[in-house]
């Protein structure tokens, strides 16, 4: 999730080196941060993403207790609809695909025509966090559940050099086998909220009351949907960490059928799935993954780079 922020970091680099994709294929973050560039709007998500602290943040989860995922995302949703103002895929000046799931068969399913703030709230729709969204009569949620990096999409939309970028390359999850009895290492609780309440805008005594108020609340269920009080990792938790595992192995079993001309690996993996008010340590790894890569991708040829 949050470590998709290093794709923005990429996109800049590689536009600055003189690199600018025909075509571009995303899942998840990536069809958010494909999607602005596509649409000549990565400053703008650039803005946003540094913009973010942990209280914008929890501000931003319209959680849904009775729908389908534990975030019905309609607040971000109507954001990416601000941003992106009723642009179509279509009508892009740059080849673009998002990459879905659709959950009743399992298909990978390719947006390639239609809103591009519905294509991209598909994409990223983490299964169990935020609601599916329904498009032309199917339910999908996030694509990386069965294409984590789409090097296939973009060959079949005529790319001939294919550039990918992996952001599981430093992440620990390579399946180890650890004895029973060996402690685990220690993890930092996971907390989106600031330290102290901040004060209310109203003032005076409601204003305090209403300020600790929702202080209490968002620490409550910061801890009820990251890490328990007994230690004990919340359901967000499960879940993001579940996901992470699956898309791991998915992303080395797809890249080892289909590798890409080039895969630029971004050192990400220190950064918490919903880290997104580190945007600027993120932008700054996916810059530092492309120089690392630039004399390789200096020897690819040809018409499309995407």
């Amino acid at each position: 999730m949050a470590r998709g922020w290093a794709h923005i970091g990429v996109l800049q680099e590689l536009e600055e080196q003189g690199f600018r994709p025909s075509v571009i294929a995303g899942t998840s973050i990536g069809a958010v941060a494909g999607g602005s560039y596509a649409a000549g709007r990565l400053d703008v998500l650039d803005d946003f993403a540094r913009s973010m602290t942990k209280r914008r943040i929890f501000g931003m989860m319209d959680f849904s207790m009775g729908g389908s995922g534990l975030i019905s995302g309609m607040k971000l949703r109507a954001r990416l609809s601000q941003e992106f103002s009723g642009l179509r895929i279509e009508d892009l000046p740059i080849k673009y695909a998002a990459v879905a799931t659709e959950v009743a068969s399992g298909h990978e399913i390719w947006l390639r025509h239609g809103h591009l703030a519905d294509a991209v709230s598909a994409s990223y729709a983490l299964p169990g966090i935020f609601d599916p969204v329904q498009l032309n009569g199917r339910w999908l949620v996030d694509g990386a559940l069965v294409n984590p990096v789409p090097v296939t999409v973009c060959r079949a939309l005529g790319a001939t050099a294919v550039i990918a970028v992996n952001l599981n390359g430093d992440i620990a999850l390579h399946g180890a086998l650890i004895p029973s009895n060996e402690s685990a290492p220690i993890e930092p609780e996971l907390d989106l909220e600031d330290d102290e309440p901040a004060a209310d805008k109203g003032g005076g005594i409601m204003g305090g009351i209403r300020s600790t108020t929702n202080y209490i609340r968002r620490k409550t269920l910061s801890r009820h949907f990251f890490r328990r009080d007994d230690g004990a990792p919340g359901i967000a938790t499960v879940m993001f960490d579940s996901f992470n595992i699956m898309q791991d192995r998915i992303t080395r079993s797809r890249l080892a059928g289909d590798p890409p001309d080039k895969l630029i690996s971004c050192k990400v993996g220190r950064i918490g799935l919903f880290d997104f008010h580190r945007a600027d340590e993120l932008i700054s790894a996916g810059r530092e993954a492309v120089k690392r890569a630039l004399p390789d991708l200096l020897e690819l040829t040809g018409p499309h780079l995407p």
